[in-house]
């Protein structure tokens, strides 16, 4: 299978480039947040949202050398969403990221917090410096919706009666809208059409949804050492994903033991067990297919180039994560 960071050899020195830029704007004058900024930064994180802002850019520049305003978005992107896995590896107690320890797990509860807020207000300000006011608004709007998906997931936990409509809007919440606003702003910054600034959102926003249900299922069909934390842990914390939505119209037990939050003695193997044994797995990875094949048909407005046909082959890059 292809490597992801194999697939972005194209953009490797932007994003080598950009990862340098990361550690200086954000620790240059505090030493505790330049250590947690190494500490973030240096890991070896795919870079997967920077890189698609790049590679958005490129692609509807026509030919012209992308602009400091495109690159300064990426670094802007992944700031918003670094801070945001701060955040939640606060909330969710996670002691492991990428194969490292957490920030909160390395620092403390009161460095992270604050580390991941001054983040966000790092990207804010440097946001409001690129001076393009629609630009502004779609990455504000990113903001908001984080800390929305957030809020929906714990309002949800262990909420047999979610439907998937409302799974899939709380998946945007939480992965896709980044994605989708970050290229639209990328192709507004290069002057593009309305239309292909449209398809550029749809493009991230159907490839973000597929991200998100993929990394869902993997969940109940990867190993711990592959997820980098004990195989379902999402259910076991209440979040129910695609799997156990569609197996629970198979599985009427299952709705039972999600209702006592896997509270007796073998529940949760059991619940895993359910799942498995239901087409939950399988329409899942259909729904997967249908948001990379979507996200795909939005390329068709642009001109044939490198960058094109990276976008193009990272909606497989995702399908082929599931398997």
């Amino acid at each position: 299978m292809t490597s992801v960071l194999s697939l972005f050899t194209p953009v490797e020195d932007d994003l080598r480039l950009l990862t340098e830029n990361l550690k200086n704007l954000i620790g240059a004058r505090h030493p505790i947040l330049y250590a947690a900024a190494d500490h973030l930064f240096g890991a070896k994180g795919k870079r997967v949202r920077p890189a698609i802002v790049i590679l958005v850019s490129r692609a509807t520049m026509k030919g012209q050398e992308i602009t400091q305003r495109h690159r300064r978005l990426a670094e802007i992107t992944e700031m918003i969403h670094t801070a945001s896995l701060v955040h939640d590896d606060v909330v969710d107690e996670s002691e492991l990221r990428r194969g490292v320890p957490t920030v909160h797990s390395s620092f403390g509860n009161r460095v992270a917090v604050l580390a991941g807020d001054f983040l966000f207000a790092q990207s804010s300000w440097y946001l409001a410096n690129l001076d393009n006011l629609e630009v502004v608004k779609l990455l504000s709007q990113v903001i908001m919706d984080l800390a929305e998906g957030e809020i929906q997931q714990g309002l949800h936990q262990f909420s047999s009666s979610l439907s998937i409509d409302a799974y899939l809007e709380k998946s945007y919440y939480k992965t896709a809208s980044l994605i989708a606003n970050s290229s639209r702003a990328a192709a507004v910054l290069s002057d593009a059409t309305s239309d292909v600034v449209t398809a550029m959102y749809n493009y991230g926003r159907h490839l973000g949804l597929a991200f998100q249900i993929v990394d869902d299922l993997l969940d109940f069909t990867g190993s711990t050492e592959e997820l980098g934390k004990p195989a379902g842990s999402d259910l076991k914390s209440g979040n129910l994903t695609a799997p156990v939505l569609y197996a629970l119209e198979e599985k009427p037990y299952l709705e039972v033991l999600i209702e006592r939050e896997f509270g007796q003695p073998g529940d949760l193997e059991q619940a895993m067990e359910l799942i498995r044994d239901s087409q939950g797995v399988q329409r899942s990875q259909e729904l997967a297919r249908q948001h990379s094949q979507n996200a795909l048909s939005c390329l068709e407005c642009l001109p044939a180039s490198e960058s094109r046909q990276v976008l193009m082959k990272l909606t497989d890059y995702v399908l082929r994560r599931m398997y």
